[in-house]
């Protein structure tokens, strides 16, 4: 199978998702969009549900691989770690920028790709706590949950992109304030 027939089917997934809501798209929809025939679209994704699967399991897996980009970076501590949450942020952000459906697309998340979330924020908890281990020893792991834990609440309120944003960085710098300071 062609990954880049796979890669126009989940862009096509996307725009109908993101345009329709997941309850509202249709195979035809995602075939139309993707310029190929509904059989031809059937040999890469079983179904609607296996399309959203799909495409959710590559936006985590894109989100963790910035965040482990982010995660090695050279930059203060509060710094690195709003650039290894923002990855998580950014992404809700995208989806209420892109769809007057958001709120269905993640609650479809929960429903249809609830096991991809949790891993996708274990992985994202043990990225940030390897970025902490040495400035927070044995509770890295506790301040990597409590700054995962900051950033879905602040997802609750998307109204305007920019608190969220400024209150996500103004938190951890917060909690990295609060970390012991490295002794030389």
């Amino acid at each position: 199978m062609s990954d880049e027939r796979l890669d126009r089917i989940l862009a096509a997934a996307y725009e109908c998702f993101t345009r329709h809501g997941v309850r509202r798209t249709t195979m035809d929809d995602i075939a139309t969009a993707a310029g190929m025939s509904r059989p031809a679209v059937y040999q890469y994704v079983r179904n609607k549900d296996d399309a959203y699967r799909r495409l959710a399991g590559r936006l985590f897996d894109d989100a963790l691989a910035a965040a482990r980009t982010a995660a090695a970076g050279d930059l203060p501590l509060p710094e690195r770690l709003h650039a290894i949450l923002a990855t998580k942020l950014e992404l809700t952000l995208r989806l209420w920028r892109d769809s007057p459906h958001a709120a269905e697309l993640l609650d479809a998340s929960t429903r249809l790709t609830g096991d991809l979330v949790r891993t996708y924020t274990a992985d994202l908890v043990d990225v940030l706590t390897a970025a902490l281990a040495r400035d927070a020893g044995d509770r890295a792991r506790s301040v990597a949950e409590l700054a995962v834990a900051l950033t879905r609440g602040l997802e609750a309120d998307l109204t305007d992109p920019d608190t969220p944003r400024r209150l996500l960085r103004e938190g951890l710098a917060l909690i990295a304030a609060g970390l012991p300071r490295e002794t030389e």
